[in-house]
Order: C-alpha cells, then structure tokens, then sequence
C-alpha cells in the first residue's frame, strides 16, 4: 500500500491536470495486454489495423513503417517499456507543469532527463527481473543511456501520431467532464467524497489517502507539496509515482471512458436519407443532444473534417444550432431539425 500524507495547505494546492504524454505511454500497456482494458478493444484493432479515426491510412502497428512513419523496432522498444508488474519508468511520465500542457511540451521534458534518472527508473520499473534486450543500453556508461533516451523520444512521438493524437481530442472532452464532476465532488463533499467513487483501491481517512493493490510500500509526506490528480481513459486503476521522494501525484482511471469507442445506433428514415443524403440524415439522427464535432466523428467512425462539411450545410439550413462551450463548438438538432426528422419517420409515410 501507498500512502499520502496531506496537510491543509496540501488540500488547499490539490489539482488537476491532463497528461497526452501519459495516455500515450499507458495506451503501450492495451496494445500489448487486450485483456487488461476490454472497453479499449475497438481502438486497439482500429490502431493495429491503420484506420484510426477513420483515416484509412495503410499498414498500422501491424507492420514495419505502419501509420505515422514509424520504424522497424519501434514497437519491440515500446513494448519493452512494459514490466511484467506493470509499473512504468517515472521519467516517462513527468509531473505536468500545467493544466493542459502538450505532448511536445511533456516529451521535451522526457528529453532533458539525466541518464543517471533514466538508469534509475528503468531498473527499478523492471525490478526484480533484468532488463529486456531493446533496453540493455541503460546498463552502459551514460552516453549509451543518453542515445536509449533520445531513441524511446522519437518512438514515443511517432507512436503518439500513429495511435493517440487522431483521438486526443475526444479523449480531451472524456477527461474534462470527468474533472468537472470531481471538482464539484470536491465542492459538496470536501476531499472524503472527491476520492470516495474515484476507484475502490483508494480511501480516505484522517487526512490520509490510502492507494490499495500496490508493489511497493511507502508512506509519502506532502508536507505543503499539494496533490497532482490526473484522470486517464487508459488506466485501470490509481497508478501513483514510483519514487516515494517525488511530489505526490495520483492518475486513476476517468469516468465516461466506455463511451469513448461507441458507435451510435443511429436509425435513419428512408424518407429522410432521400431528402437529405445518407450521411447528413445520420448526422441529423445523432444530434439530440449537443455533441462536439470529434465527439461524433468518433460516433460514426469517420473523420472530423467530414463531419464538418456536412454539419456547416445543416447549420446553414436551419436543422442544426451551434454555441461555443469554451474551446468546443457544440451542435444540435434545431426545432425545425426535429419536426423534419418526426416528419419523415415511419408513422409519417
């Protein structure tokens, strides 16, 4: 078990923040263990196959030089990344600087490690079994450790084009709403009820957080540090760092994840289909409620640029509204939307 201490003035600085650096490097634990994360299974055949987001692009995780340039080794790498414990190397996975920080931002961190840091964490990641062959350089002296550095970079980042970033935004609006809930959990309930649905491996109690099922054994003191909360579609339960010496910070798995891969049962009238075109009478279907435009890209397994094109005719006839939620454009079935589509339903031919 895992422990944190935290004071008044740590619950006064606890926060929140998004990581795509650690969606990408937990997204590696889906792809080589399916079973672990079942709810991920459409992304993972969608990002082994090569048509995530419905791009359609050739070759996938599959094959060498698959989708986004990656290389011949790059997965084996990756994949080495994976301890049989699952604990993951904590250099790869920095502390976010900000709320809604970048990949290239978080990468660039990744980047300026030490090696001696990179040395650490890889073997204490792996412990107690040796490291696997694509990782035996961070045993030599530190300019070897430097070069594994530099090349587990570049892999992420052609890994995070291939796999992750075609769906971060939809990931981003998952994420979001799932902070939204917390800190209002936070506002009725104080910190015993902001950790009380967040995951059954974690209590509260006099002023201390209790993670559960863990490896290792430490009791971290915040002493005036705050508390990280980072919410994950990939994880499966609350992952805390693995040096007990780091600021305390927690990612544990987000609400609203399941949803993440659905696609919508969307029934089009016939009549309406004629009218309209198939794709824009599914379009028009699907919004009963306000939806981003990623968010139904995903929905309908196409890509947001096409959805795009039709949601602007729909606009500009009258059967589809749109209001901006802060950095999303959100679109919904008009009235008139909903007396077309109650017109040409099957009570109405």
């Amino acid at each position: 078990m895992i422990t944190f201490e935290l004071g008044v003035e740590d619950l006064a600085d606890t926060r929140f923040a998004l990581s795509p650096l650690y969606e990408t490097v937990l997204s590696l634990r889906v792809l080589r263990e399916p079973g672990l994360s079942a709810i991920h299974l459409p992304w993972r055949r969608a990002v082994l196959r090569g048509d995530l987001g419905g791009t359609g692009d050739a070759g996938g995780l599959g094959g060498v030089g698959g989708v986004g340039g990656l290389r011949p080794g790059d997965v084996e790498l990756l994949m080495s990344l994976m301890p049989v414990r699952r604990t993951l190397p904590d250099f790869l996975t920095p502390r976010p600087a900000r709320f809604d920080g970048s990949f290239e931002e978080e990468l660039a961190v990744v980047a300026r490690t030490p090696p001696a840091v990179v040395r650490r964490d890889l073997l204490a990641a792996h412990a107690p079994d040796p490291l696997p062959a694509p990782l035996e350089d961070a045993l030599g002296d530190n300019a070897a450790v430097a070069g594994l550095r530099d090349a587990l970079c570049a892999a992420l980042r052609r890994y995070w084009e291939a796999a992750v970033r075609p769906v971060w935004p939809r990931m981003r609006l998952v994420l979001e709403a799932d902070m939204t809930y917390r800190a209002r959990q936070l506002a009725l309930g104080g910190a015993r009820l902001l950790f009380a649905d967040m995951h059954p491996n974690l209590r509260w109690k006099d002023g201390v957080l209790h993670v559960g099922q863990m490896i290792s054994r430490h009791h971290v003191q915040a002493s005036g540090r705050g508390l990280l909360l980072v919410p994950s579609v990939f994880a499966h339960k609350p992952a805390p760092p693995v040096d007990p010496d780091g600021p305390p910070a927690l990612a544990y798995p987000s609400r609203g994840a399941a949803t993440l891969w659905e696609s919508a049962p969307v029934v089009t009238p016939p009549a309406l289909a004629s009218l309209l075109g198939a794709p824009r009478a599914r379009l028009l279907g699907l919004l009963e409620e306000p939806l981003a435009t990623v968010t139904v890209a995903g929905r309908l397994g196409v890509t947001p640029s096409a959805v795009s094109q039709h949601l602007r005719v729909l606009n500009a006839t009258g059967l589809v509204t749109r209001t901006r939620d802060g950095r999303h454009v959100l679109y919904r079935r008009s009235p008139l939307g909903d007396l077309l589509l109650d017109g040409c339903g099957p009570t109405a031919l």
